[in-house]
């Protein structure tokens, strides 16, 4: 049975990470086994966003699955479609709002297209990995791993334990502890040298808010040296890790 492959980030209001979830499709499209589909494999790999989008999640991946299988000439016994969710942490969007958009889409297009939800991105062991590859190209005597958080209780314990392999402490955008007392806890403990890892997919809105927080601490704490690493962006590598969680 051939499937095809949707893959949902969060949405923002920023150009750079749809840029970037295309560029992600295209190396994942790349996975895709040789002679496939050759022909119209770019209709097999897509993108959707939960948020920040004209269309609710449900009627996008309507409106994916009838493009890939009829655009690509699959027949209806070939109808999979396979949805990855790009989210790092189990917040509440992985785990209530969009299995509950994909029941809404699974309902419209009925039973002859099977609909799988796989694992979220953050859920595979190796995603660490690709940290840990940015974390050696950094010189710091401390390293703080920044998400952006969750209000689900517990959602918060699988970034926890990343950052306790990785040596660093963990802060949150949205919920405490944040980077700003975190760091005075590194700085209090005598640190000099600190280094922010930035645990989100892309560049956009928050990961310049980030660079404009670290250059107000800068200030605050001129005696120690700051520095900002890159967020996870698209890669082969990240889209290695994507294709494997779509045979879970």
């Amino acid at each position: 049975m051939s499937s095809a492959y949707l893959l949902v980030s969060h949405g923002s209001r920023d150009p750079r990470p749809e840029i970037a979830m295309q560029q992600l499709a295209k190396l994942v499209c790349n996975k895709l086994p040789k002679n496939y589909n050759p022909s119209n494999n770019e209709y097999l790999v897509g993108i959707a966003a939960l948020e920040m989008s004209s269309q609710p999640l449900s009627e996008q991946i309507q409106q994916f699955a009838k493009s890939a299988f009829c655009d690509a000439k699959l027949s209806e016994n070939e109808s999979r479609l396979k949805i990855v969710p790009l989210f790092l942490l189990p917040g509440v969007h992985v785990m209530t709002d969009i299995p509950a958009e994909v029941a809404l889409a699974q309902q419209a297009l009925g039973q002859d297209m099977i609909i799988e939800l796989q694992p979220y991105l953050g859920s595979h062991p190796d995603l660490e990995k690709l940290l840990a590859k940015q974390i050696a190209t950094i010189k710091a005597q401390a390293w703080i791993l920044l998400t952006h958080g969750s209000r689900r209780p517990d959602s918060e314990k699988p970034v926890q334990a990343i950052a306790g392999s990785l040596g660093a402490v963990v802060a949150y955008w949205s919920v405490p502890p944040s980077l700003e007392s975190r760091v005075k806890e590194l700085v209090a403990a005598g640190y000099r040298e600190i280094a922010i890892l930035p645990y989100f997919l892309f560049a956009g809105g928050i990961t310049d808010a980030i660079a404009a927080s670290i250059e107000e601490l800068k200030l605050q704490f001129s005696a120690v040296n700051f520095q900002l690493a890159e967020p996870l962006g698209a890669s082969a590598e990240l889209a290695e890790l994507i294709w494997d969680l779509t045979d879970k």
